[in-house]
C-alpha cells in the first residue's frame, strides 16, 4: 500500500524516507534512534485564504472568513473526549495552528510514540460537530478575536496587509471576525472538511526516535481514499499596485511600532518557495544583523533589537516586510526604502 523511497540531499549529507499512500497522502519520515524524542505533524493544504471554492465543476461557493481556523479548533473534539485528554495519557505535548494557506496538527513526545500518533491520525480523520458545540465555540473564538483586536503587533501586521492587498483574502484576519464566525454552522464545517481534508491534499511528517513500520501500520488503518473529488479554488486577480501608502493607528504603546512592506509579484503556485528563498537572501543582505543598514539604524537609535525582517510568501502572495519599534518610524521607512529599491535593481 505504500512504497517507501529513500530521498537524499547530497549538498547537506541528509536523507529521509518518502512514501505516497494509495489514498494520495504523502508521508515523510526521518527515523533517528539517537534522538530522545519524536515530532509529528499532520497538515492539510487549506488555510484562511481558501474561502471560495467549487467541487466537481459546480458553482463557486464563498464561505465565511475564519472557517479554516474554526475547523481546526473543532477537530480536537469528539463524541466522547477531546484529543488533549487522550494525549494526557500518553504524555505527548500537542498543538495545532492555522495559517493563511495551511492547517497543521502536531505533537512531540519522548515515549508512547505509536499511541500518540494513533491519536493524531484518529481525531484529524474523524470530524464530530453538533450545532450546540459550534455555538459554544463561536463564543470562545469571539473572545480570541477581541483579544487580538487589542494587540498592537497584530493590528500593525494586518493594517499593513490591508494597505497592500485590494482583493486577496490574505488581508483578512485568519480567525475571521466576530460577525463572520457567527454565520458558521455544522453543515458548513462538514462541507469544508470534506472539501479540503482529503488525503491527496494532506501530508504527514514524523521525525525522531520511532519505528517507520508503526507509521505505515497506522496510516493503513486510518487513511482512506476520499473518492473522485475535484476541488478548484477561486482565482484572485490582485492588482499590482497597493491600496494606500501609509496608515497610522493610535494604541497605548510605550514606543511606536512600525511594519513596512513591499508588495512583490508572486511566482507560479508550484514555484512560490523559490521566490521566497530568493527574497530571503536579498532581505538578509539588505537588513540582516551584519548589514550596514541594520548597524547604521541601530547606532543612530532609530531601531532596537526588536527589529526583524520577513519574506511573507504563500500561494498567490509575496511581500518583503520590515518590523520593529522606533521613535521616528517615518525616518526608518525613508532609509529602508532607499536600501530596498537599490538592492532590487
Amino acid at each position: 500500500t505504500m512504497k517507501i523511497q529513500t530521498m537524499k540531499i547530497p549538498e547537506v549529507d541528509f536523507e529521509y524516507q518518502k512514501a505516497v499512500h494509495e489514498s494520495g497522502l504523502t508521508v515523510y519520515m526521518y527515523p533517528n534512534s539517537s534522538y530522545s524524542s519524536t515530532y509529528a505533524i499532520f497538515g492539510t493544504n487549506y488555510g484562511s485564504i481558501d474561502n471560495c471554492f467549487s467541487v466537481n465543476d459546480g458553482e463557486f461557493k464563498t464561505v465565511p472568513p475564519g472557517i479554516a481556523h474554526f475547523l481546526e479548533h473543532k477537530l480536537f473534539e469528539s463524541e466522547e473526549k477531546d484529543a488533549f485528554e487522550r494525549y494526557a495519557k500518553t504524555g505527548a505535548s500537542a498543538n495545532a495552528y492555522t495559517s493563511f494557506d495551511k492547517t497543521c496538527y502536531l505533537f512531540t513526545c519522548s515515549e508512547n510514540v505509536k499511541d500518540s500518533l494513533e491519536i493524531l491520525l484518529d481525531f484529524v480523520t474523524t470530524p464530530y460537530f453538533t450545532q450546540e458545540t459550534v455555538e459554544k465555540e463561536q463564543g470562545i473564538i469571539g473572545q480570541e478575536i477581541r483579544m487580538y483586536d487589542d494587540s498592537p503587533n497584530w493590528q500593525v501586521f494586518f493594517g499593513l496587509l490591508g494597505q497592500m492587498y485590494h482583493k486577496n483574502p490574505v488581508k483578512i484576519d485568519i480567525a475571521g471576525t466576530v460577525e463572520s464566525i457567527a454565520t458558521i454552522d455544522k453543515d458548513l464545517l462538514y462541507q469544508c472538511y470534506r472539501t479540503f481534508y482529503r488525503p491527496e491534499n494532506m501530508a504527514l511528517a514524523v521525525a525522531g526516535n520511532f519505528d517507520p513500520a508503526d507509521v505505515v501500520e497506522l496510516v493503513n488503518k486510518y487513511i482512506r481514499p476520499s473518492g473522485d473529488i475535484d476541488v478548484k479554488t477561486c482565482d484572485v486577480e490582485e492588482p499590482r499596485d497597493i491600496v494606500t501608502p501609509s496608515r497610522e493607528v493610535s494604541l497605548p504603546v510605550s514606543m511606536p511600532l512600525f511594519s513596512i512592506g513591499y508588495k512583490e509579484i508572486p511566482d507560479a503556485e508550484e514555484d512560490f518557495i523559490k521566490g521566497q528563498v530568493v527574497n530571503e537572501v536579498i532581505m538578509e543582505a539588505i537588513a540582516g544583523e551584519a548589514s550596514d543598514l541594520f548597524c547604521n539604524l541601530y547606532d543612530a537609535g532609530l531601531i532596537n533589537l526588536s527589529f526583524s525582517t520577513e519574506v511573507f510568501a504563500g500561494r498567490g502572495y509575496l511581500a518583503n516586510m520590515f518590523d520593529g519599534e522606533s521613535r521616528d518610524p517615518h525616518k526608518v521607512r525613508e532609509i529602508i526604502s532607499k536600501a530596498h529599491f537599490k538592492a532590487k535593481e
